[in-house]
């Protein structure tokens, strides 16, 4: 079964990582895209329109990736339920609590739902799960991720709506944005999710009105120690992106796997180090290949809805209001 596929929201995520990993995946054709903004819609190659209801009447359409600003993540989501589409929503699934329960109330038992999290699919952070019995008793996840992500930044010197640092569109900064990632990867790897968390934010470098950078710690209920420093304010020539997982009898180190591509290093101390390696494999390229054999039967989704859920309500009752 061929799985077709339409994208709602053009912005660089979209036409950089995620519509030429579509392009790439067995199995699944992109039949059309969709942005309320014209010129977002010129820069892709594949078919547009500003109408989402045309959109979802797509002949052959099985399923959308949703990835608008947060704020309009719902009445896509809804509108593609409804429609009866499959949804692959980007994280956070919303800009605030009450949009996220309304997206997975209007796809529960009508239409499979995932969250776009990339990093469960980076082939480091699989090739890492896969080697954690070699540490003993987990003790500790400590992960470092940032960026520098000034108010007028574009992804390639083109005029660029920032729209990550409106809050009314984003929901918060850094902490809202970049956060979300390690608390889902945290619970993937260790197989149980953080169950008590706590934030401080900070809005030291940029000056606008969201965080620019963040520090959470948590526990999981079986007592590993989860840690986060998420940050727009991180020159991307420093180092800025590190994966740790601590145990009793060694620990594995990932530098520069948290992003987009399939990059970075994976190294195993115990107490030697060790470079380990794993496959190249872009973390958009798996994730659409196995959410594309969910929706044509072949292969179930692994992750929960409900459980991603409970994840964005932990993180936003978490953060200062």
């Amino acid at each position: 079964m061929t799985v077709g596929w339409a994208v709602s929201g053009c912005g660089w995520v979209a036409r950089d990582h995620a519509l030429p990993a579509l392009r790439a995946t067995p199995g699944a054709a992109v039949l059309a895209v969709h942005d309320v903004s014209p010129e977002a819609l010129a820069r892709v190659p594949e078919p547009g329109t500003t109408d989402l209801d045309a959109l979802l009447a797509t002949p052959g359409l099985d399923a959308v990736y949703v990835a608008s600003p947060n704020a309009a993540h719902r009445p896509l989501v809804e509108a593609a339920a409804a429609a009866g589409k499959a949804v692959l929503c980007e994280k956070p699934l919303a800009a605030d609590l009450a949009d996220a329960e309304a997206i997975v109330a209007a796809c529960a038992g009508r239409v499979l739902l995932g969250t776009a999290y990339d990093q469960r699919w980076h082939p480091a952070h699989r090739r890492l799960a896969a080697l954690l019995p070699a540490l003993g008793t987990v003790t500790a996840v400590r992960i470092a991720y940032g960026c520098w992500l000034p108010a007028d930044w574009s992804p390639d010197g083109a005029p660029h709506d920032n729209w990550r640092v409106d809050r009314g569109r984003a929901g918060g900064g850094a902490a809202i944005d970049l956060a979300p990632h390690g608390l889902d990867l945290a619970g993937v790897l260790l197989g149980e999710d953080v169950e008590e968390l706590h934030a401080v934010v900070a809005s030291r470098v940029h000056g606008y009105a969201v965080d620019d950078g963040a520090l959470l710690h948590g526990r999981t209920p079986g007592g590993v120690l989860v840690d986060l420093h998420v940050s727009y304010a991180t020159p991307d020539a420093l180092p800025r992106r590190r994966l740790e997982v601590v145990g009793t009898r060694g620990a594995l180190v990932a530098v520069d796997t948290m992003g987009q591509t399939a990059g970075g290093t994976l190294t195993h101390f115990a107490p030697d180090p060790v470079d380990v390696p794993f496959a190249d494999t872009p973390p958009f390229a798996a994730q659409f290949a196995a959410f594309s054999a969910a929706v044509a039967g072949e292969a179930p989704w692994p992750y929960d809805s409900a459980r991603d859920l409970r994840l964005h309500r932990l993180l936003l009752e978490a953060l200062p209001s």
